[in-house]
């Protein structure tokens, strides 16, 4: 392939004389035997990324507009195919250099503009850090209501539009994801 784009990782070395603002524990670059996550982990996490229930949802919101349930997952597929390209673009230089996205992005819009681009990948993330913990919010109480036979009763929480049942579920939702997140990503690893 030109310019070996997809061979081999290269080896991480630790900068000899770092400036103490631009780099810490998290941005500095992961040597290979440092690098946890091989190929079957990525398809793995990029899997559970795509086959998820807000993914369903889209699929039969799709449906409720009137496509078939065949049209709205191959509609659903193909706006992930289109996602992925991108994805893959911008990852593939981070895991082939052992560099994180923010260091990544200095080389594109310099050490001050990197902070744009970090931050509404951050923006990005919490927005979907929420819509994940509402929908498994609400998978949770669906469950449990079904479970016990009846659903729960209680008026919607003034400027919240959610009941204190649906806010338990989605609060015990948000503890379990955090617990994760506080843990480590390697403490969902098989």
């Amino acid at each position: 392939l030109p310019l070996g784009i997809f061979s081999e990782p290269v080896e991480a070395r630790q900068p000899k004389t770092p400036d103490a603002n631009l780099i810490n524990d998290d941005f500095a670059p992961v040597t290979e035997d440092g690098r946890t996550f091989g190929t079957w982990d990525i398809a793995a996490l990029w899997v559970g990324l795509v086959v998820c229930v807000p993914t369903w949802y889209l699929a039969g919101g799709l449906v409720e507009l009137g496509m078939s349930w065949t049209q709205g997952i191959f509609t659903v597929f193909v706006g992930n195919l289109v996602c992925l390209v991108p994805v893959l673009l911008n990852a593939h230089p981070g895991t082939k250099y052992g560099i994180p996205f923010p260091v990544l992005a200095r080389s594109c819009f310099g050490v001050m503009g990197a902070h744009v681009p970090s931050l509404l990948r951050g923006v990005v993330a919490c927005g979907w850090f929420g819509i994940q913990t509402y929908v498994g919010g609400n998978s949770m109480m669906t469950i449990t209501e079904t479970l016990r036979g009846a659903p729960f009763s209680g008026r919607a929480i003034a400027g919240l539009g959610i009941t204190p049942a649906a806010l338990f579920f989605f609060g015990a939702f948000w503890l379990a994801q955090v617990l994760v997140l506080i843990r480590g990503m390697e403490s969902i690893r098989a």
